[in-house]
């Protein structure tokens, strides 16, 4: 913790960053913060709670970023924050001599939950590495179905869907200027549970871009276990490209087809 805080303030006090955008207690809760050299009293209420802050740090950056686009910022990153940081790099989103990374290593409990294969970031300012998840057991469960009982299972849990939008206003890899999932001729109005096409189009869309973060999944109030369902996404798109999500050296996004990546405007905010 005082590694992290002394590189926060050292940060800020050298002007070397314009924020830092991480946690601070509030009222007894973990809560998103942002940081600056005008109060940097304030870098010794900094916490790392990466079990308890469950909050899309990637997203409030480009929100911070949109509005100060030539100002660079910290940021805590655990490891699936970081392999955010990198598609939204890709995708032209941030850029990357923009940010600096004030890392994290979860600790194995929270690597254990999450089956994370990285649970740390490529910076370690707090924590140590522990054993990282090479195989989803959830994911085992459901590649063990037949396809008539998967199909029967997975449709139980879109049936619960009341079409709140937590799962996408919370993904910090959602960033479309227009979502599909609020077109009219593609998405049914009025109906609850939603038509099961809700769910099945943001999967296609979450393939080779969701960073395994959970925030759906913790943040649906319907529990349907949407992290299985964009893991098995994800292997599939490993398997077909050789993909690494969030992994620089993995190049380009495989849907680069769909346009010039770098030339995607941000989101307006």
């Amino acid at each position: 913790m005082n590694k992290l805080r002394e590189k926060v303030r050292k940060l800020l006090k050298e002007g070397k960053v314009a924020g830092y955008v991480g946690y601070m207690l509030k009222d007894s809760h973990p809560l998103p913060h942002f940081f600056t050299k005008e109060r940097l009293e304030e870098v010794d209420q900094a916490i790392v709670a990466p079990g308890d802050a469950r909050y899309p740090l990637d997203k409030l950056l480009q929100q911070v970023a949109s509005r100060y686009p030539e100002e660079i910022f910290a940021i805590q990153v655990r490891g699936c924050d970081e392999r955010g940081l990198n598609e939204l790099y890709k995708w032209g989103q941030l850029d990357p001599e923009k940010v600096v990374l004030v890392g994290v290593a979860c600790p194995q409990d929270q690597a254990d939950y999450c089956e994370c294969p990285g649970p740390w970031a490529s910076v370690i300012d707090s924590g140590e590495k522990c054993q990282p998840v090479a195989k989803s057991k959830r994911v085992a469960r459901i590649d063990a179905l037949g396809e008539e009982e998967a199909f029967k299972e997975w449709l139980g849990y879109f049936q619960k869907c009341i079409k709140c939008y937590g799962c996408r206003d919370v993904c910090p890899m959602c960033f479309c200027k227009e979502c599909s999932l609020e077109h009219p001729d593609l998405m049914s109005t009025g109906l609850v549970p939603p038509d099961t096409i809700f769910q099945l189009v943001r999967a296609i869309h979450m393939a080779g871009r969701c960073i395994d973060c959970g925030l759906c999944e913790e943040n649906c109030p319907a529990d349907i276990p949407l992290r299985v369902l964009y893991k098995k996404g994800n292997d599939l798109v490993k398997d077909l490209f050789g993909y690494e999500i969030g992994s620089l050296e993995s190049g380009p996004s495989p849907w680069k087809f769909l346009g010039d990546e770098s030339t995607l405007e941000t989101k307006p905010m």
